[in-house]
């Protein structure tokens, strides 16, 4: 783990986050019938039949040029880059993706269409590793990245699973590392901001879709706290409060598919700003929600909420 070290706590302005998830790039290239062995297979179907309908190019395009548009200092992607997990999906998402900015400004974890099968992890690394290490340790999860007086902390819940779960899990191994990461961080004082795909609690989605140790991740967030924790997942919009060490609360924040047009104004597309300022006693953050009330209408500020 990194050397950690007391920050400086005097921001004149408020470090300026950008949070999108889902984006599930698309089209799909055409598959070799080798790739299309087991799991894919069902992925493949779904993607004809359903989602190519639902994720929309065009939209995800403009929602990445109003992330450009609002300057943030950090861009924060919670995962599903992809729908199947072939290596010419990743390709795409790296072409589609790229305006964000390099990887030292944009944070990636995985999902659970990045896991679809045992290999898409490794065609994801290849093309996205430098998004998803940390400063100074650069190998595994959970990574950690300093940005602006924020320690940034990226979780991989992304597990290959049998055809029709998308469950998610951190693993005994990840979640030691992060319970003496936050630990530490807990002593030098820095806002934690953790980054994972999954919603991090019991209930967090419908079922065979959930954190498979969500209870062993909230025991850790109960014992060391965090300023704020980012999801996606559920293509929807939501808020949920985890509890701290001591009383507090916790705001567990998730975000819609960057692509997706139908549905409910809590499904439609959408990405999120946050306004951390870390210069008090402790943070205060303000969450800007921008996205489009419908397909091809300009993105807009759709709510804004004070969470601490």
């Amino acid at each position: 783990m990194p050397h950690v070290h007391q920050p400086s706590r005097h921001h004149a302005l408020p470090f300026l986050l950008a949070h999108l998830s889902d984006p599930h790039v698309g089209p799909l290239p055409q598959p070799r019938l080798v790739d299309l062995i087991g799991k894919r297979l069902t992925g493949y179907w779904n993607w004809h039949s359903k989602r190519r309908l639902i994720h929309n190019m065009a939209v995800l395009e403009a929602i990445v040029s109003d992330i450009r548009c609002r300057c943030p200092q950090h861009v924060a992607l919670g995962g599903d880059l992809v729908n199947i997990g072939l290596g010419a999906e990743f390709d795409l998402a790296s072409r589609l993706l790229a305006p964000l900015g390099p990887a030292a400004d944009v944070s990636i974890v995985p999902g659970n269409h990045d896991a679809y099968v045992g290999e898409s992890l490794r065609l994801m690394q290849a093309r996205f590793g430098g998004h998803m290490r940390s400063d100074q340790d650069p190998d595994g999860f959970p990574f950690l990245r300093r940005r602006g007086g924020i320690a940034l902390v990226g979780v991989s819940t992304a597990i290959p699973t049998l055809p029709f779960l998308a469950s998610g899990a951190i693993g005994m191994g990840q979640l030691g590392s992060l319970d003496r990461m936050l630990a530490e961080l807990k002593q030098t004082g820095e806002p934690v901001v953790i980054l994972m795909h999954h919603a991090p609690h019991q209930g967090g989605s419908r079922l065979f879709r959930g954190l498979r140790d969500a209870a062993s991740l909230e025991a850790i967030i109960a014992r060391h706290g965090a300023a704020l924790i980012l999801h996606g997942h559920n293509h929807k919009r939501s808020l949920a409060w985890l509890d701290g060490p001591d009383g507090s609360k916790v705001p567990a924040v998730g975000v819609a598919s960057a692509s997706a047009v139908p549905g409910d104004a809590d499904h439609r597309a959408a990405w999120h700003l946050y306004h951390i300022d870390s210069g008090g006693s402790r943070p205060s953050i303000r969450l800007e929600v921008r996205g489009m009330e419908a397909t091809g209408a300009p993105i807009r500020i759709l709510d804004e909420v004070q969470l601490t």
